[in-house]
Protein backbone atom coordinates (compact mmCIF):
# COMPACT_ATOMS: atom_id res chain seq x y z
CA UNK A 1 0.00 0.00 0.00
CA UNK A 2 1.27 3.06 -1.16
CA UNK A 3 0.43 6.64 1.18
CA UNK A 4 0.43 9.80 -1.10
CA UNK A 5 0.85 13.36 0.30
CA UNK A 6 -1.28 15.79 -1.93
CA UNK A 7 -1.47 19.66 -1.48
CA UNK A 8 -5.20 20.81 -2.56
CA UNK A 9 -5.96 24.49 -3.73
CA UNK A 10 -9.25 25.33 -2.52
CA UNK A 11 -10.53 29.25 -3.61
CA UNK A 12 -13.73 29.76 -2.28
CA UNK A 13 -14.76 26.34 -1.20
CA UNK A 14 -14.04 25.03 -4.23
CA UNK A 15 -10.86 22.41 -5.47
CA UNK A 16 -8.87 24.34 -7.91
CA UNK A 17 -5.92 22.38 -8.19
CA UNK A 18 -4.06 19.36 -6.69
CA UNK A 19 -0.68 19.19 -6.62
CA UNK A 20 2.63 16.74 -5.50
CA UNK A 21 3.80 18.98 -3.44
CA UNK A 22 3.54 22.09 -0.94
CA UNK A 23 5.94 24.63 -3.07
CA UNK A 24 3.94 24.04 -6.41
CA UNK A 25 0.73 24.29 -4.26
CA UNK A 26 1.61 27.68 -2.84
CA UNK A 27 3.24 29.08 -6.03
CA UNK A 28 -0.75 28.58 -7.31
CA UNK A 29 -1.88 30.12 -4.64
CA UNK A 30 -0.31 33.17 -4.98
CA UNK A 31 -0.65 33.14 -8.28
CA UNK A 32 -4.50 32.84 -7.61
CA UNK A 33 -4.08 35.92 -5.15
CA UNK A 34 -2.64 38.24 -7.69
CA UNK A 35 -5.47 37.06 -10.25
CA UNK A 36 -7.72 38.48 -8.00
CA UNK A 37 -5.85 41.07 -6.61
CA UNK A 38 -6.09 42.32 -11.15
CA UNK A 39 -9.49 41.27 -11.31
CA UNK A 40 -10.53 43.24 -8.67
CA UNK A 41 -8.11 46.41 -9.85
CA UNK A 42 -9.60 46.07 -13.11
CA UNK A 43 -13.38 46.24 -12.04
CA UNK A 44 -12.74 49.44 -10.13
CA UNK A 45 -11.82 50.91 -13.11
CA UNK A 46 -13.52 49.37 -15.98
CA UNK A 47 -16.91 48.62 -13.87
CA UNK A 48 -18.26 48.37 -18.09
CA UNK A 49 -16.69 44.75 -18.16
CA UNK A 50 -18.73 41.85 -17.02
CA UNK A 51 -17.41 39.99 -14.17
CA UNK A 52 -15.84 36.84 -16.57
CA UNK A 53 -13.56 39.35 -18.71
CA UNK A 54 -12.39 40.82 -15.70
CA UNK A 55 -11.62 37.33 -14.13
CA UNK A 56 -9.97 36.18 -17.44
CA UNK A 57 -7.71 39.23 -18.02
CA UNK A 58 -6.80 38.61 -13.99
CA UNK A 59 -5.78 35.60 -14.55
CA UNK A 60 -3.87 36.64 -17.86
CA UNK A 61 -1.86 39.44 -15.84
CA UNK A 62 -1.33 36.89 -13.12
CA UNK A 63 -0.08 33.75 -15.25
CA UNK A 64 1.98 36.34 -17.21
CA UNK A 65 3.89 38.35 -14.78
CA UNK A 66 7.53 37.92 -15.61
CA UNK A 67 6.15 39.91 -19.02
CA UNK A 68 3.81 42.51 -17.25
CA UNK A 69 7.06 43.20 -14.55
CA UNK A 70 9.56 43.71 -17.64
CA UNK A 71 7.19 45.78 -19.77
CA UNK A 72 6.51 48.48 -16.85
CA UNK A 73 10.11 48.70 -16.22
CA UNK A 74 11.04 48.77 -19.65
CA UNK A 75 7.90 50.00 -22.15
CA UNK A 76 9.08 47.01 -24.28
CA UNK A 77 8.38 43.79 -24.71
CA UNK A 78 10.19 40.72 -23.65
CA UNK A 79 12.56 39.10 -25.84
CA UNK A 80 10.27 35.66 -25.25
CA UNK A 81 6.92 37.49 -26.44
CA UNK A 82 9.39 38.48 -29.10
CA UNK A 83 9.98 35.21 -30.61
CA UNK A 84 6.59 34.22 -29.93
CA UNK A 85 4.76 36.62 -32.12
CA UNK A 86 7.55 35.99 -34.77
CA UNK A 87 7.06 32.16 -34.41
CA UNK A 88 3.05 33.10 -34.54
CA UNK A 89 3.31 35.42 -37.77
CA UNK A 90 5.35 32.21 -39.35
CA UNK A 91 2.92 29.44 -38.45
CA UNK A 92 0.27 31.39 -39.81
CA UNK A 93 1.93 31.88 -43.20
CA UNK A 94 2.45 28.23 -43.51
CA UNK A 95 6.33 28.20 -43.43
CA UNK A 96 7.83 25.46 -41.48
CA UNK A 97 9.29 26.44 -37.83
CA UNK A 98 12.51 24.93 -36.21
CA UNK A 99 12.19 24.24 -32.70
CA UNK A 100 15.10 25.78 -30.79
CA UNK A 101 17.12 22.50 -28.59
CA UNK A 102 18.16 24.95 -26.29
CA UNK A 103 14.39 26.38 -25.37
CA UNK A 104 13.55 23.41 -22.48
CA UNK A 105 10.12 22.72 -22.30
CA UNK A 106 8.08 23.52 -19.39
CA UNK A 107 6.74 20.49 -16.93
CA UNK A 108 3.31 21.33 -15.52
CA UNK A 109 3.10 19.32 -12.34
CA UNK A 110 -0.83 20.20 -11.61
CA UNK A 111 -3.32 17.71 -11.74
CA UNK A 112 -7.28 20.07 -11.93
CA UNK A 113 -9.13 18.73 -9.11
CA UNK A 114 -12.50 16.97 -9.94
Amino acid sequence: MAVETKYVVVRKGEEKMTFANKKDADAWDKMLDMADAFTDWLQQHQPELDEAQAEALGMLLAEQKDAVQHILRTSKLPDAVKEDAVESEEVATAEPVEESASAPEKKVRAVKAA
